[in-house]
């Protein structure tokens, strides 16, 4: 497997400082640069980016997966195992209402894998996972 390089996602915040406390303080990102429309943040090494945009009235879509309503869009990263599984407790611990409680996906099965979804204070959709055994991330 290739050595992964950080990957940019820009999102859309229609109340930046109120994001910009959530990334900081509830999912433990360190800032970086920022101006008056934009805040930049470390997400487990990934480069995050928070952008003002009037708030949309456009609802949240979801997608049925394993029963459960997934929305879309949303994004994440993976996570060691380990890792998911204190930073799932912390967010508990900070109040976070899960659209999707932690749960195992495939228990036993190839690319079993832990999952969770939430939202940021704009409404949107994260999903952090983690695989029991990462070199099944892309198994069928």
């Amino acid at each position: 497997m290739q050595t992964l390089t950080p990957f940019h996602v820009a999102i859309p915040v229609h109340n930046l400082e109120q994001c910009r406390t959530f990334y900081r303080e509830v999912l433990g990102c360190e800032e970086g640069r920022s101006s008056d429309q934009w805040v930049d943040f470390n997400l487990f090494g990934h480069q995050v980016v928070i952008h003002y945009k009037p708030k949309s009235e456009e609802a949240l879509h979801t997608n049925p997966v394993d029963g459960k309503h997934v929305p879309v869009p949303h994004y994440g990263v993976v996570l060691p195992w380990d890792t998911f599984q204190t930073f799932s407790k912390t967010l508990e611990k900070k109040g976070v209402s899960f659209v999707i409680e932690p749960y195992i996906r495939f228990k036993g099965e190839v690319g079993e894998q832990a999952t969770m979804f939430f939202l940021d204070p704009a409404g949107n959709a994260l999903e952090f996972k983690a695989f029991k055994n990462i070199d099944q991330l892309f198994a069928k």
